[in-house]
């Protein structure tokens, strides 16, 4: 893998763009300036190393984002220009409407320009616009076509990443520096990738009908997936995640226990991340299928993290006698699907207790702020002693009424104070 030399995209500001996003950058300057984020940042770095059991507090939207920030919101011209406005404008909105545990960080994150070029073959997707539901046809109908996969690679814009970062510090870098973060990929658990090769039928029929081919694939893309990170380390593209990045499938990375950079010239290694596994496509196997087919190819790759967290949707009660051996293992997702009580007893104060509290009651039509308070409470009571950070997430919609999400997150409050005092 070597990086491309010429630009994917290069930006182009006229001056109605520059206006807006110098104004937007001040403002989330001024934010990120307030005492109570260093309060917050504090908070979540005792939260991660298990020092507390205060609960935290986070929503994201994600889908809701589209009926909070509409395109009619946006004032920028130019394609890149509305994105980064897009970034901002979310910035601004978390620190005074939302109103989290969400730490509004004095810099701007900026990304590299990148392309995947994937596994050598492709699904064919049906519908999925708009973030909706879709099906897909398989990429790999028969093992005959395990030749046709090839490890994937990474082709980096140096140059027109650059110019977005003079053009941006040139812009706003006196108020709001500009630094580099890229999240690369969300999971290292490789099942979603499994699934879209083979489709979830043929992915679970596997494992009886052609369990030596289904290792043989897994083994395939534990390779392809540490090829990966370990050239993104070489190369010197990775970022810090010890600080207000997103990890996991819920909560931020802030914490003493992973160093700046241990590499040469302070360079990131893969010892100094949080890492991150799941396998929610394969939710329909038992226990013991997943641990065979599944978790021992993560675990090589999590282990070369720092700190490990592990689980999206799937119910982890039912995984954690296997789970809980996985190397440097902080964080555990404990899913709306889950037993909270069965999870708060093998978790305790050992794990951070990344409970996601169920979405459906504030997308649906009709918001009941009672009964999302007495399912808050009813989860908080079980988890208690436990390290527990409330996540709000997987909202597809906010039944277009956005003020929904900083409603939550004012219940989730009272909710904590009714428990803990």
């Amino acid at each position: 893998m070597t990086p491309v030399t010429a630009p994917i995209l290069e930006p182009d500001l006229g001056r109605v763009d520059r206006d807006v996003l110098r104004r937007l950058a001040e403002e989330v300057a001024r934010l990120a300036a307030r005492p109570e984020e260093a309060t917050k940042r504090e908070r979540w770095r005792r939260h991660n190393q298990l020092e507390t059991t205060e609960p935290m507090v986070f929503i994201d939207p994600e889908n809701g984002w589209n009926e909070i920030i509409t395109e009619a919101t946006l004032r920028c011209e130019s394609r890149d220009a509305r994105r980064w406005e897009r970034q901002l404008r979310r910035e601004i909105y978390w620190g005074e409407h939302l109103r989290d545990d969400r730490v509004i960080e004095p810099f701007f994150r900026l990304p590299y320009r990148f392309q995947d070029s994937g596994w050598g073959l492709n699904e064919v997707r049906h519908g999925g616009e708009h973030g909706g539901a879709y099906n897909w046809d398989a990429a790999m109908k028969s093992y005959d076509d395990f030749d046709l996969l090839k490890f994937p690679e990474y082709r980096i814009d140096v140059k027109g990443s650059q110019k977005d970062e003079a053009l941006l510090t040139r812009l706003f870098g006196d108020v709001l520096p500009v630094q580099r973060r890229t999240e690369w990929f969300w999971t290292l658990g490789m099942t979603w990738t499994l699934a879209n090769l083979r489709g979830m039928e043929s992915m679970m029929l596997d494992m009886f009908d052609e369990p030596e081919n289904l290792h043989r694939i897994m083994a395939f893309l534990r390779d392809g997936t540490l090829a990966r990170i370990q050239w993104l380390e070489d190369q010197g593209f990775l970022t810090p995640n010890n600080d207000g990045t997103y990890v996991g499938s819920g909560g931020f990375g802030w914490t003493d226990e992973l160093p700046a950079g241990s590499g040469p010239d302070g360079r990131t290694m893969l010892q100094d991340q949080w890492g991150f596994a799941e396998s929610q496509e394969t939710v329909g196997v038992s226990p013991d299928h997943f641990a065979e087919f599944i978790l021992p190819y993560q675990k090589p790759i999590l282990a070369r993290y720092g700190l490990a967290c592990y689980g999206c949707c799937e119910p982890m009660d039912l995984r954690w006698s296997h789970v809980r051996d996985i190397p440097n293992l902080r964080r555990v997702s404990v899913s709306p699907w889950a037993n909270v009580a069965v999870m708060a007893e093998n978790l305790q104060d050992r794990y951070v207790f990344s409970w996601k509290a169920s979405p459906t009651m504030i997308a649906a039509p009709d918001f009941v702020p009672e009964r999302v308070a007495a399912d808050l409470k009813l989860g908080l009571s079980q988890a208690r002693g436990c390290c527990v950070e409330v996540i709000m997430k997987d909202t597809n919609t906010l039944s277009h009424e956005p003020e929904r999400a900083g409603q939550w997150v004012e219940l989730a409050r009272r909710a904590i104070d009714a428990v803990h005092g």
